[in-house]
């Protein structure tokens, strides 16, 4: 559904580890009320890998020396919050870069920190950056209240010293829950897992629908957007139309169609493909989900890539599913990406898309930059077909397929296992919150 021809427009975002070749200098008053002389405000919109764009404000006056700076999403409200989740357990950790907008809540329960949203500016930043601006923010009234408020300044000078404790000894864990899902944080294993992040999206609240100016302030619901299909089957056979229904582009907001349509996958389910392609900045979107609902048991596919054969085999992977390649130590995380239905060859064509395209925060440094090279070089062998490698599609929702090539007799390449799901992968998928008997 994707035109092939088409020519992609230019991004004007610049990679965030790139060089600052597409800042834009404007002329602006100083916000300090003491000065209101003219200052310099520099923005710069940047591409943050495996994240989404975002623009970097900062001014700075000559005359009373007043600076600030900001972080704004180039997007959208994301239709899903998102939670990250951080265990930081040694320095290195510390220097993670993290995006915080200014919805998002930051908290450490160790030390009961709690930041909430909406009271502060965006930022672009490190975890240390986080806790030192904490700690310079709680410093700058200790003179007033040692002297008026000596044992409120005595219970602020020990929650000071526990912030610098965790500069020292880093063992905590950092929470960032953002309902408009605009919150970052790096995971210096990308593209592969991180097994100390952990990523969840959940559906907003009617107060945070709210909070964001989703809905008006006097809502008593969460406004549905589920699309209204026909009541009879007779008005429309969804196998042999194609939907379309209006959406805003994820990209530039405007206002497109996505088109929809029901496709039978031989031996397996029907699913559903959804493409959008925006008219007006050239985005281009697609995403399949699997029709029917989860299967009781999920499923582990293990395919061995031996032949050129093997990479024309049609493959679907679910939003539920997991990738894994364990010749490259390889392994993206589940519910984190779209569905997608194409071949073998063409999943690792998007897998070394995403790493050149999209390089990781560590990018200038040359252990990670060698890893990248490296890993990136295996695929495009992969592709080709110069090399053997193992693919496994871990799907606890069991709505992903690799095609067998062999049908209807055993094929010896390909090897299906279905296990019993954790309380974990339950919660994930939703279904412990879900009435599935006698309903």
């Amino acid at each position: 559904m994707e035109d092939k021809n088409s020519i992609e427009s230019p991004s004007v975002f610049q990679p965030i580890s790139g060089d600052d070749t597409g800042i834009t200098e404007i002329s602006s008053m100083c916000p300090n009320p003491r000065c209101q002389e003219e200052g310099t405000t520099r923005l710069l919109l940047v591409e943050i890998p495996f994240f989404r764009e975002v623009i970097v404000s900062s001014f700075s006056c000559p005359h009373c020396f007043c600076s600030n700076s900001e972080v704004q999403p180039a997007g959208i409200i994301q239709e899903k919050g998102c939670r990250h989740t951080l265990k930081v357990v040694k320095n290195k950790d510390l220097n993670r870069q993290v995006v915080t907008s200014e919805s998002a809540t930051v908290q450490i329960a160790e030390v009961d920190l709690e930041i909430p949203g909406n009271t502060r500016k965006g930022t672009l930043s490190t975890i240390e950056g986080i806790i030192t601006r904490t700690v310079e923010g709680l410093q700058q009234e200790q003179p007033i209240r040692k002297a008026l408020y000596p044992e409120d300044s005595e219970k602020i000078e020990n929650f000071i010293e526990k912030l610098n404790t965790l500069l020292k000894n880093p063992s905590f864990t950092l929470v960032i829950d953002d309902p408009a899902g605009n919150s970052f944080v790096e995971n210096v294993n990308a593209p592969s897992d991180d097994p100390n992040l952990k990523l969840e999206f959940y559906k907003r609240t009617l107060e945070q629908n709210k909070m964001l100016g989703l809905v008006a302030d006097d809502a008593t619901e969460v406004p549905d957007n589920t699309i209204q299909l026909p009541e009879t089957t007779e008005e429309l056979n969804l196998n042999e139309e194609v939907m379309h229904f209006p959406t805003n582009c994820s990209s530039c907001n405007a206002i497109n169609k996505t088109k929809m349509k029901v496709v039978k996958i031989p031996y397996f389910k029907e699913v559903i493909i959804m493409a959008t392609d925006c008219e007006k900045c050239g985005h281009k979107t697609n995403e399949v989900k699997t029709a029917g609902g989860f299967e009781p048991k999920g499923k582990r596919i293990t395919l061995q890539v031996k032949c050129i054969e093997d990479l024309s085999r049609d493959i679907l992977k679910s939003t539920t599913c997991g990738l894994q390649i364990p010749e490259l130590d390889l392994e993206t995380q589940s519910l984190a990406c779209s569905g997608k239905f194409t071949t073998v060859e063409g999943m690792i064509q998007d897998l070394r898309e995403m790493i050149v395209t999209s390089n990781p925060f560590g990018k200038g440094d040359s252990a990670k930059t060698g890893k990248i090279v490296n890993v990136a070089e295996r695929l495009d062998n992969y592709a080709a077909g110069n090399e053997n490698f193992t693919l496994i599609l871990d799907d606890p929702g069991n709505c992903s397929f690799v095609q067998n090539i062999y049908h209807p007799e055993v094929d010896p390449r390909l090897t299906e296992e279905e296990y019993e799901r954790t309380d974990e992968q339950n919660e994930d998928l939703g279904l412990k919150d879900m009435k599935v008997e006698n309903y």
